[in-house]
């Protein structure tokens, strides 16, 4: 059977079907509408409690794609227009919470599932779980019931909520196979955070439980009783992807080097301090991208210069020596906050964002200057400004750094001076590169956003996947350009988007002149592999 794979890996295992037991058929009887709307909001604020104890502790083990998804979670539960479609439908009706909460829920679910965007599609899980929670609670059970029996399972679902995953014991799931979900689902996005093999958007039979099969999640494929021959084939194909593991764990202490000796700059890209473990671990050397806006996200103020200071000296001397880029707070968009108050934007991927984000509230951008070049008195640590579309943004940076070096003097605070790096992720930056390279020291060219800006595609639409293409000669031309003008300037080159963690482009990265590449923690080794087998010149 055929799905669409979203979390790479093999599993072989029994099937388990995963059931919910949340009682949903109309509850007879009503105590009036105001007692009705009480026990709906009292289990309300209980499920708010309790998404606040599982972010708690997702915040503690250092899980921010947990955090990031129980904090929408929180979001969507104290909706008002949630909550008033729920009490609406007890008082017009009337009818019992419990009722009132399941037609709610289904109403939204069909509207969000019939969107055209994906993202909106997987809205739906949102709704579904906290109407689930609140669901449990009204009927006295606070818990899901998992049923997962002994041992490791390939584990079967409708779909699968954040807090559900989360309780599941991670030890005994081989694999998730989902019917609904995209790439952009919780299911998926916490499939890849934990490493574990997942398809969704797979149809399978009601009667499979229990029956033995093969979930390969690298073609999206399910193989439900499969044959001796199949068993023995993924079998033996399981053992070469550890071997392939075991020889790429090999290189860690190797050098990053190319067939024709020439050393190429391996980084990170981080958004946590769990991260930059994983990526020392894998044997980086430095962070080229840490996302600083995840500071800023998931709370109810802007973290202070201290908090932020003490978060970056933590990284700086897990690094030991290595450096340590941060691209200062690329907010806006989808990354937001209600403290942040941001006005309504049709379009606010193209909007109020990142650097300028910055520039028109200096007392936060400031505030994060001040921290970061604080930490830089304890180790190497570089400013990457990320958005940029003309040089006298890159004036008015320098300014603002003026002014908090300044500030920092008055108050009589060690701090360093920093690298300043141009993200060059527009086509804007692209074309003014040589202009660009002037005025900062090194360029980190972000392909994903240089791509779908330069092609007019958004790069989230998977209906869109087909022409969203990263080699696009339009995009291999803008690379050339920018890498020759910065080193007819004397300065780096870094490619920190998916780009650089695509190993079928490696070669021609390299011999287009690139010096280093920032990816994704799991892909440092088997890029690293990459760049020790190609040559430069060919």
């Amino acid at each position: 059977m055929q799905g669409k794979a979203v979390s790479e890996g093999i599993a072989i295992g029994v099937l388990t079907v995963y059931r919910k037991h949340i009682r949903t058929g109309s509850i007879t009887g009503h105590l009036g509408s105001v007692d009705e709307i009480s026990r709906f909001n009292s289990a309300r604020a209980e499920a708010v409690k309790q998404l606040e104890q599982l972010r708690d502790t997702a915040t503690k083990e250092g899980n921010n794609v947990n955090v990031a998804l129980l904090n929408s979670y929180l979001v969507m539960a104290q909706d008002p227009a949630y909550v008033e479609a729920v009490e609406k439908r007890i008082r017009e009706n009337p009818l019992p919470a419990e009722v009132a909460v399941e037609k709610t829920r289904d109403s939204i679910c069909r509207l969000f599932s019939s969107m055209d965007d994906e993202y909106m599609r997987a809205r739906a899980e949102d709704i579904s779980d906290i109407s689930d929670r609140v669901l449990r609670i009204l009927m006295g059970q606070n818990h899901p019931v998992v049923s997962v029996p002994d041992g490791k399972v390939i584990l079967l679902a409708d779909d699968l909520t954040p807090s559900e995953t989360m309780q599941l014991d991670k030890d005994s799931i081989l694999a998730f196979v989902t019917r609904r979900g995209s790439n952009l689902s919780h299911t998926a996005i916490l499939a890849r955070s934990m490493n574990i093999p997942a398809i969704v958007a797979l149809d399978y039979p009601s009667d499979c439980d229990g029956k033995m099969a093969i979930v390969d999640a690298y073609s999206g494929t399910l193989i439900i009783d499969p044959t001796e021959a199949e068993l023995d084939s993924y079998r033996k194909r399981k053992e070469e992807l550890e071997l392939r593991e075991k020889t790429l764990a090999a290189l860690k202490s190797e050098e990053c080097m190319t067939l024709d000796g020439k050393h190429i700059g391996l980084m990170a890209n981080v958004g946590s301090i769990e991260d930059i473990k994983k990526a020392v671990e894998y044997g980086c050397e430095g962070i080229g991208l840490f996302r600083s806006e995840l500071f800023y996200l998931d709370r109810d103020d802007y973290p202070s210069e201290e908090e932020q200071f003490k978060a970056y000296v933590e990284a700086v001397h897990m690094l030991d020596g290595k450096e340590l880029i941060v691209r200062t707070i690329d907010i806006g968009a989808d990354k937001q906050e209600p403290y942040m108050q941001f006005k309504h934007e049709d379009n606010p991927a193209m909007g109020m964002r990142a650097v300028r984000y910055c520039l028109g509230h200096k007392n936060v951008f400031s505030t994060q200057l001040k921290a970061i070049m604080r930490a830089a008195v304890y180790g190497p640590v570089s400013i990457l400004i990320p958005m940029l579309i003309s040089i006298e943004e890159v004036w008015q940076v320098r300014s603002v750094i003026a002014e908090a070096k300044t500030e920092l003097d008055r108050e009589g605070k060690e701090y360093r001076e920093c690298r300043l790096g141009a993200m060059i992720e527009t086509p804007a930056a692209a074309v003014i590169s040589d202009l660009m390279a002037k005025e900062v020291d090194f360029f980190s060219i972000g392909t994903n956003d240089l791509t779908q800006y330069t092609l007019a595609v958004d790069r989230q639409n998977t209906a869109l996947e087909f022409i969203c293409d990263y080699h696009h000669q339009a995009i291999l031309r803008l690379l050339n350009t920018i890498i020759s003008n910065a080193h007819d300037n004397g300065k780096k080159v870094c490619v920190c988007g998916e780009l650089a963690a695509d190993t079928t482009f490696t070669g021609d990265l390299l011999r287009m002149g690139v010096d280093e590449l920032s990816v994704a923690p799991g892909s440092l080794l088997k890029v690293k592999q990459a760049v020790r087998g190609s040559r430069i010149k060919v």
